[in-house]
């Protein structure tokens, strides 16, 4: 968390904010965010760049510059805020734009920030690491074949393996399994074309409402300052109790240490 919906709504939200303002410094209270370059590099190449445009590939915020993009993946708890004054608590990174400040919070620290030349971002780690994209044209049910055929894990867990679609994560996991009829424990390696099928449908039907409604804000997340996702309230299984469909009582177990909410009677 945050997954796919939620960093479209925060890129939605920055950009209200800071395109087409210039960043004329840059502070790093916490050296680890910044994965690549190194951080004398980093704060030398951004001074003087402007934002404009942010895009989203997977999981990852793009900051589009003059001269690089600002790659920043969240991870579990990271957060932008607008704010000028004094240091808040969190607060690892602080970009000084023109007339306003952007501050990177991070309570477990886990975010990173990549910066890396616009015409070789695709080419280079870790965006070319990632898989397709939920709405493109090549997610087809052979390009799942392909992908799964070797795969002896629970489909709950490979679901989640970015190189294959990139976006999902462990909530939108549970919705698209409990939609598609399948059992997050059957093997990846043995579904049919129609479970492959649903599952290509139902990721899109998901995610689609889930960024309309801004995403889904639970305890340890939200987009931004005062902004807060709505889709936790059109959630089907995960974190709740009762089968929508059925009305019994949903399972609640650990598959290879992600929490998982299922129904035994509808995902048999």
């Amino acid at each position: 968390m945050p997954e796919l919906p939620e960093v479209e709504t925060v890129k939605e939200t920055l950009k209200k904010e800071v395109l087409k303002r210039t960043i004329n410094d840059v502070i790093v209270y916490y050296d680890n965010i910044i994965a690549y370059p190194s951080v004398l590099e980093f704060k030398k190449n951004i001074k003087g760049q402007t934002i404009n445009d942010i895009e989203r590939r997977g999981k990852f915020l793009m900051f589009k510059l003059d001269d690089y993009y600002l790659l920043s993946h969240l991870r579990m708890e990271g957060r932008y805020y607008i704010k000028n004054g004094e240091k808040l608590k969190h607060e690892h990174v602080r970009f000084i734009l023109n007339d306003k400040e952007l501050r990177y919070i991070d309570t477990r620290k886990f975010g990173r920030m990549y910066l890396l030349p616009i015409k070789d971002v695709f080419n280079l780690k870790p965006l070319n690491e990632l898989g397709l994209e939920p709405w493109d044209s090549n997610l087809t049910i052979d390009y799942l074949k392909n992908k799964y055929k070797n795969k002896k894990l629970p489909i709950k867990t490979v679901l989640l393996d970015q190189s294959i679609i990139t976006g999902i994560g462990n909530i939108y996991d549970d919705e698209v399994l409990f939609l598609s009829k399948i059992n997050p424990y059957k093997k990846a390696c043995d579904l049919r074309d129609s479970d492959l099928n649903n599952i290509i449908n139902n990721t899109k039907i998901v995610l689609e409402k889930a960024i309309k409604l801004g995403g889904t804000t639970i305890r340890s997340y939200e987009s931004s300052e005062g902004v807060h996702g709505l889709f936790q309230n059109e959630l089907l299984v995960h974190g709740k109790d009762i089968c929508p469909n059925c009305g019994s009582i949903l399972e609640k177990e650990h598959i290879n240490g992600r929490g998982t909410y299922y129904c035994k009677k509808c995902q048999k």
